[in-house]
């Protein structure tokens, strides 16, 4: 089994937790390699390796090595950063949670070793998400790589007045928004900016796709769920000349006659979900307040 290991950066408390991981690879002899500025941040923070340990900084390198799993360490953000070295490959992507919500990010620090055990042993599965693709008249944005498995946002700048975002699905016009901005969401992104904005959860295996508006004007204007078959297009306005666009944790200042459309990538990304995991008890358990004993009425 070969394994890429990526990580934003070390935290130090979390030390003796990742020291044991990284150990429990060389006992159990699996090759592994390592994202370089984490690892050079590991070492800097006392992490010990082999000299010999390979690693990887780009799209490039990760894409010469045939992994058999991506190790994604820190929270849900860093999971999304993987998609920039996975794209095309669909590597199973599983993540140590060291951040903290962990709602993609489901193995513990201390748990590490077993969930080595687990890959090792086949007791997993795999959830395939889908992933958005972004295109554009500007080939550079995003450097090139316009992909997100969350959601593509286009928002206003800084405190400047509402804009108005003309959208069409598959040409044909849907709405003009007059609001702070529009989500397109991913059943994975559901959970996150958009629920934040009023929108819906939706099953991960629902292929669809969800527009939501920021803070519309009109308050009858209300989120809305198509098949992720679509092309979402967009005409922007407003009183400013450039405005935000983007792509999970991405952002990128873009003028006002920049062409946009969102559509399903014709890739997934694989998150590795362990047999003790399940989607919706995850889904109490993060986003659900759980009842007080003292609430509960005897039945």
């Amino acid at each position: 089994m070969q394994i890429a290991i990526f990580g934003r950066y070390f935290k130090e408390e979390r030390h003796n937790e990742l020291q044991q991981f990284f150990d429990y690879l060389e006992t159990k002899k699996i090759e592994f390699s390592v994202y370089r500025k984490f690892l050079e941040d590991g070492l800097r923070n006392g992490l010990k390796v082999s000299p010999k340990t390979k690693t990887f900084n780009n799209y490039n390198d990760f894409n010469k090595s045939k992994f058999d799993f991506v190790v994604s360490i820190g929270g849900d953000g860093t999971i999304l950063m993987c998609l920039e070295f996975v794209r095309e490959n669909e590597t199973p992507i599983v993540g140590i949670n060291t951040g903290r919500l962990g709602f993609l990010a489901g193995v513990a620090a201390n748990e590490s070793t077993a969930m080595i055990d687990d890959l090792i042993k086949g007791r997993f599965s795999i959830d395939s998400r889908t992933v958005l693709k972004l295109d554009s008249n500007k080939p550079n944005m995003f450097g090139g790589v316009k992909y997100a498995l969350n959601d593509f946002v286009i928002h206003k700048k800084d405190s400047s007045s509402m804009i108005t975002i003309h959208t069409f699905i598959n040409g044909e016009f849907l709405n003009s928004y007059w609001s702070d901005g529009l989500i397109v969401s991913t059943p994975t992104g559901s959970t996150g900016y958009n629920l934040s904005c009023g929108g819906p959860i939706l099953y991960p295996t629902s292929a669809s796709l969800v527009i939501t508006p920021i803070a519309p004007h009109n308050l009858n204007v209300r989120p809305i769920i198509i098949s992720d078959n679509n092309v979402i297009s967009f005409q922007v306005e407003g009183r400013s000349s450039s405005f935000l666009a983007t792509l999970d944790s991405r952002s990128e200042s873009i003028e006002a006659n920049t062409e946009l459309a969102v559509s399903k990538a014709n890739f997934k990304m694989n998150l590795v979900r362990l047999n003790n995991e399940n989607y919706l008890q995850t889904l109490r358990q993060k986003l659900i307040p759980q009842t007080h004993p003292a609430w509960t009425i005897a039945r």
